[in-house]
């Protein structure tokens, strides 16, 4: 960091990020949510939540006509007003009705009693499976094996990814249910994101400095196109259930908006990698060759930026069909053609999504070989970083 300030080209660059970092921290004060607006969840939504044990499954004729395999479980409380003590719920009534055994740790939810109702219904409801420890050993392995593999950097890795974590669900979560627009929230968080993710895993050198700069680059051809072919497609963000939920919680929250916001943090991570995979190859080309210009340095580091893109597009394309392959197998089932599957909202949105992704994605590349590359031959050598390994897919 020290030498990269020692030149023109390093402190302009430094400024600009600087005055990125100062823009971010002024937006996030200025949207913080106050805390003045509730948002009440939809009606059956909410409930108190208690921990169960399942102890003994007793089969019951069902009262649904289609319905098979009905069963009267019993379970032990193991937190909530009536801890301690056994209580029912049943399953197998519906489509959606899960399988439980003996054993399995559960999570009920209390349901509200009218002592004067002619018939009482269940104390309890079925939520769903315990799954806190599973995930919380899963977590530890992962970060187990990036700082084994990773060391030092993955757990710097490990801290901006934390630091994510926080911005999403202290600012990015409640400022949208504050009304804010999500297009805006987005845009403010995914800039802060990016900026604790890049810094504490890469430091604040050259490499780091460009990545930044390429990453907002890209990141507003994203939000640009996201607007327009949101406007275009008439993306209405109606086109889950999800959409409806949130609508009867609070009905000023810009479902459209939170389509677009949804694309453009999506897209940051893959922008990331690659951003500084294209920088950290223009340094070390600058490392080994240096009498390298700018354009030798643009052409031969844009060598590898089509093989790497190349690569992420495909992963980037694979996760938004993962996404929707639900719906296309219900298209399917339904004898749906495949022009008019496609036209429905929800395979729509994550059509947009990928492409308008992929896009921004494959702009990073060269934005960011050619800041990268104009700020690598105007610094000298020992201002690029140490030498490191190549990040190639």
């Amino acid at each position: 960091m020290r030498e990269l300030l020692l030149t023109r080209a390093g402190r302009y660059v430094a400024g600009l990020v600087g005055l990125l970092a100062i823009l971010t921290s002024v937006g996030i004060a200025l949207l913080w949510p106050s805390g003045e607006k509730a948002v009440e969840a939809a009606p059956g939504t909410t409930g108190e939540v208690v921990q169960a044990e399942v102890t003994e499954i007793m089969e019951v004729p069902c009262q649904a006509p289609e319905a098979e395999n009905c069963a009267q479980v019993s379970a032990a409380l193991r937190s909530g007003p009536d801890e301690g003590s056994t209580s029912t719920f049943s399953t197998g009534e519906s489509v959606s009705s899960v399988a439980v055994s003996v054993g399995d740790d559960v999570r009920l939810m209390k349901n509200q009693i009218d002592p004067s109702a002619p018939v009482q219904g269940e104390p309890y409801t079925f939520l769903d499976f315990e799954r806190e420890d599973a995930l919380i050993w899963l977590a530890v392995a992962f970060g187990v094996v990036v700082v084994l593999f990773g060391r030092l950097r993955g757990a710097m890795s490990l801290l901006g990814l934390g630091a994510s974590l926080v911005v999403v669900f202290a600012f990015l979560v409640p400022a949208m249910l504050s009304g804010t627009s999500p297009v805006v929230v987005a845009a403010v968080g995914a800039s802060a994101v990016m900026l604790l993710t890049i810094s504490l895993a890469h430091g604040l050198g050259a490499k780091s400095m460009a990545a930044i700069l390429g990453t907002t680059a890209s990141l507003a051809v994203t939000i640009g196109l996201a607007l327009l072919f949101s406007e275009l497609a008439y993306l209405t963000g109606f086109g889950s259930e999800e959409s409806s939920l949130i609508l009867i919680g609070d009905s000023s929250i810009s479902l459209r908006g939170l389509v677009i916001a949804g694309i453009v943090i999506g897209a940051l991570g893959v922008l990331d990698d690659v951003t500084v995979s294209q920088s950290s190859t223009v340094m070390a080309l600058r490392r080994s060759s240096p009498d390298l210009r700018f354009r030798e340095l643009f052409r031969e580091a844009l060598d590898v930026g089509h093989d790497h893109v190349a690569a992420t597009v495909n992963t980037l394309v694979l996760a938004y069909v993962g996404a929707s392959l639900p719906i296309l197998l219900i298209f399917s089932i339904s004898g749906v053609e495949v022009s008019d599957a496609l036209n429905h909202e929800a395979v729509a949105e994550q059509i947009v999504g990928m492409l308008v992704g992929s896009i921004g994605l494959i702009a990073a590349v060269p934005i960011t070989t050619a800041l990268a590359g104009m700020l690598a031959v105007r610094l000298p050598a020992e201002a690029l970083g140490r030498g490191e390994p190549l990040h190639t897919h």
